[in-house]
């Protein structure tokens, strides 16, 4: 946990958004793989983790405006409990790390919260995900599953609140890229020709372990790279195939980091493969060299957009004028997601939430439409404090570049013939972790090997 003043602190300034009623937060509990008590590693609900740092399942809590104070529903352990996990620390202790002293069993929620309604008094609550949860809200509230209404004006003030990183979640922050980074090292190194995938990821979750950090998501570690999210990991590489590894930990508080390198299985691309991962690298620098206070990241998503066509257009994928593929979203055959997402106590930061509360603004809400932008989970303009990921890419995907071909889609900015030549090419993403300063960004954790002599450099340290 944090210092006891750094929850007091948060609770009140979102309490100062509020001039009456209940804020109502539920806590995650352990939910099961197979059975009961057979169950998934526990993780709280981040914003839980934000407002109260406890990480023991089943509670709640109110932050009741009017009369100033936090309650924390919970119970204490049972001897059945201490029979068969050891006495813990005492929920009244964990509380008052935190600084609430007042503790009511949580079956005493219920009747709480009624009172409250009785008395007229607005019950506001943020959107469920768990179905425990939802469940849960029904029967504390007297609701059908219709009438949960999550409270928008909470929303807003916890995204606004969590938006802007503090120090110390800074120093969180920096500590899992860190551990990523070497993470990642070791799978450049000691990825060659004849291992399976899952070794290379199994190596990664055991440096993390050993750091006393978990992965922050599934990793991604990958010869088909052109799947953005796959987790399929049984395939034999060899010489020739590029492996993509998109991996991240959490640290004991919560803090993600979310970190992608793209490099060869053998010592080294092939001339196809450099020019690709130099056009990509070149749309990564000019993403980064953007950021700053005050510029939509959509901006900035499609000048990335823009050096990504330009690329393809050199190479002879694409053809035409980069800026006017880029406004038909010819690109998008290429590069079919967003450039990147916020980054926190989670690794797509607070997209419980809702991403037009996280990443957009009424004024300029999101594009949920057109094919690639409708993918871009950030695009509001920037602030100091803001922690992003930026991550451009090149994916190849056979189905999709068929279904355009056979359309005839965009063919004034897309070579078909050259490249259903390469329809084998796999994809290759650069990912790494940024937070706004007021003078512009700074990446956070220790510098990741990106250049092409630098990741070659790496895969000469590997054993043979």
């Amino acid at each position: 946990m944090f210092e006891k003043e750094i929850y007091v602190h948060r609770r009140r300034e979102l309490s100062s958004k509020f001039s009456s009623g209940v804020l109502l937060f539920l806590g995650n509990i352990e939910n099961p793989i197979n059975f009961e008590h057979n169950t998934y590693p526990f993780r709280q609900d981040s914003s839980f983790l934000y407002y109260f740092g406890i990480k023991s399942p089943k509670l709640a809590t109110v932050v009741d405006i009017d009369a100033g104070e936090t309650l924390l529903f919970g119970d204490e352990m049972t001897i059945d409990d201490i029979v068969w996990m050891g006495q813990q620390q005492t929920l009244r202790e964990k509380a008052q790390w935190v600084g609430i002293a007042a503790i009511r069993p949580f079956h005493e929620l219920q009747p709480y919260l009624e009172k409250v309604l009785k008395n007229s008094n607005q019950v506001r609550y943020l959107p469920p995900y768990q179905a425990h949860n939802k469940l849960l809200l029904q029967h504390v509230l007297g609701l059908s599953i219709d009438q949960i209404k999550p409270s928008v004006e909470m929303i807003q003030a916890v995204v606004t609140q969590r938006n802007i990183k503090a120090t110390e979640e800074i120093a969180e922050l920096e500590k899992a890229v860190d551990v990523a980074v070497d993470m990642h090292r070791l799978a450049i190194k000691m990825t060659r020709p004849g291992m399976h995938e899952y070794e290379i990821s199994n190596a990664i979750q055991h440096l993390a372990q050993n750091r006393q950090m978990s992965f922050s998501y599934p990793p991604i570690v990958t010869k088909h790279g052109e799947i953005l999210h796959n987790h399929i990991q049984y395939h034999k590489i060899k010489a020739g195939d590029i492996l993509l590894n998109d991996s991240g930990v959490e640290t004991a508080l919560g803090y993600a980091s979310d970190l992608t390198r793209s490099f060869p299985v053998g010592k080294r691309f092939n001339p196809l493969q450099e020019e690709l991962y130099a056009v990509v690298l070149n749309a990564f620098k000019t993403a980064e060299a953007a950021l700053k206070p005050g510029v939509a990241f959509k901006n900035i998503h499609l000048k990335a957009c823009e050096a990504l066509a330009e690329g393809l257009i050199q190479i002879g994928f694409m053809k035409g004028n980069a800026q006017d593929a880029v406004a038909a979203h010819a690109h998008a055959l290429f590069f079919q997601c967003g450039l990147g997402h916020m980054l926190g106590l989670d690794v797509h930061d607070m997209e419980d939430l809702g991403e037009q509360y996280v990443g957009y603004t009424a004024d300029e809400p999101k594009d949920t439409k057109t094919f690639g932008i409708k993918s871009l989970r950030l695009g509001k303009k920037l602030e100091a404090g803001n922690v992003v990921t930026v991550e451009p890419g090149i994916y190849i995907i056979p189905e999709l570049t068929q279904m355009w071909a056979q359309q005839n889609l965009h063919h004034e900015f897309i070579n078909y013939d050259l490249l259903n030549k390469h329809l084998d090419f796999g994809g290759i993403r650069i990912e790494d972790n940024y937070v706004i300063k007021d003078s512009g960004y700074h990446r956070l954790g220790k510098y990741l090997e990106r250049e092409l002599n630098e990741i070659y450099d790496l895969k000469d340290q590997g054993t043979d």
